[in-house]
């Protein structure tokens, strides 16, 4: 006779920072309401934190981060953390974003958590691409600086102008920009297109512009 675990038991069996109540619940052998029950006892003792309904996380768990929780919002959708949050984690701009943003293959839409607000946008399929697994933890998808950039300019070209207006930009020196433009040339549109290059030329102008100011200061 397989023993069941404690919900506790099961957390800690899980042993991931993101869980959901379904999961807890298989393990227990308990009912989803019980389960749900049990881990609001837990969450009121400061343990874990809910999440939205069904999904839970540890936020004291070094591993835990909330950009990995764009995967489990993403309702089954392929997704990752792009746009001005990727540009941050890159170090392109400095202000942080207070909206945790994402490309997605699913529909664009907009999530309140108690960890923060997430910001799903529809990205074109042939766009969907350019990310990789953030560090050894290997935590959640971000797309690289230079798909970051592109799919922010693009977004900034449809309906409602989103990230028309930029943070100041500060392109590394491993930016590419010619990796950067292959992307741009995926863009089937020939007007957004010539809209993405145009603004991707004018931020790496002013770019380069100022790290000849800065040298010039050293």
């Amino acid at each position: 006779m397989t023993r069941r675990l404690s919900t506790s038991q099961a957390v800690r069996q899980v042993d991931r920072p993101i869980f959901t109540t379904r999961e807890i619940a298989s393990l227990s052998g308990g009912s989803l309401s019980v389960t749900t029950r049990v881990l609001q006892q837990t969450e009121r003792k400061g343990l874990i934190k809910n999440v939205i309904r069904g999904l839970w996380c540890v936020p004291t768990d070094s591993r835990f981060t909330p950009f990995a929780l764009v995967h489990h919002l993403s309702r089954g959708d392929r997704s990752y953390v792009s746009f001005l949050s990727a540009l941050h984690i890159h170090g392109l701009i400095e202000q942080i974003p207070q909206v945790i943003y994402a490309a997605t293959t699913g529909h664009s839409r907009s999530i309140r958590t108690t960890v923060g607000s997430f910001s799903f946008h529809r990205i074109t399929p042939k766009l969907f691409g350019g990310f990789d697994w953030y560090g050894d933890q290997r935590a959640f998808l971000v797309a690289t600086s230079e798909k970051a950039l592109i799919d922010a300019l693009y977004l900034s070209s449809r309906k409602g102008k989103r990230f028309r207006f930029f943070p100041e930009i500060e392109l590394p020196q491993h930016f590419s920009t010619v990796r950067a433009k292959k992307w741009v040339e995926l863009i089937s549109d020939p007007i957004i297109r010539k809209y993405v290059l145009e603004r991707l030329r004018k931020i790496t102008s002013h770019a380069r512009e100022m790290r000849k100011v800065s040298s010039s200061l050293k």
